[in-house]
């Protein structure tokens, strides 16, 4: 079992939850990139009807398998993981953060055949999503209090390819009072600049959500 939260399900700035890293059982790694695998799959299939009838039975197999765990946030280790890619989370695409310091946080990855937008290369939603997860790490990293987007602004410069290495990275630009702007780029391995995303992050009020 993972851990749970904190006894103050926030700190003294705000009551947004804030949780310690999990540490599931070592099989949990391989167990997310199996779901990993699969999304891949439900999004790439050509499949005659059988194979989908027999693959829905295994997947409400599945769902029956998993639905007693059920547990409320905070408590199950998606997302807290942070040695995993995406911290364990189907949610944010399998990246790894390399640098995580006050001056700027950087990550790792690719994007899948799951994120898929069309003609081959990635959904453009999906971007906002990377940058809106590095701009979060960039407050943390920076010790800023804990804040939410209350703003974001992404620059296509490129087509995002799938299945390619590329990188994200950002830092604080300017603080001013409870508002932090982080600026992030989003590049390949030889530094073509793919995206640049702009957020403004304004820390939580005592009692905001």
């Amino acid at each position: 079992m993972s851990e749970t939260t904190e006894s103050t399900a926030g700190d003294r700035r705000s009551d947004f939850p804030r949780f310690r890293p999990a540490t599931p059982p070592p099989v949990f790694g391989e167990f997310v990139e199996t779901m990993r695998h699969l999304q891949d799959l439900t999004v790439a299939v050509d499949a005659p009807a059988d194979v989908y009838a027999t693959a829905l039975a295994q997947a409400q197999a599945l769902v029956e398998t998993l639905e007693p765990y059920d547990a409320p946030e905070g408590r199950g280790p998606a997302g807290r993981v942070m040695d995993l890619p995406g911290r364990g989370s189907l949610l944010m695409p399998p990246w790894r953060v390399e640098k995580f310091d006050a001056d700027g946080v950087r990550a790792r990855g690719e994007l899948r055949r799951y994120h898929l937008g069309g003609g081959g290369v990635a959904h453009g939603g999906v971007l906002p999503l990377l940058f809106d997860d590095n701009f979060g790490m960039v407050v943390y990293a920076a010790r800023r209090p804990i804040s939410r987007t209350a703003y974001l602004h992404v620059d296509y410069r490129k087509v995002t390819p799938l299945n390619t290495p590329l990188v994200i990275e950002g830092a604080v630009q300017s603080v001013d009072g409870r508002k932090t702007l982080i600026r992030s780029k989003l590049m390949d391995e030889d530094g073509t600049l793919l995206a640049e995303g702009e957020g403004l992050m304004v820390a939580l009020l005592p009692g905001q959500p």
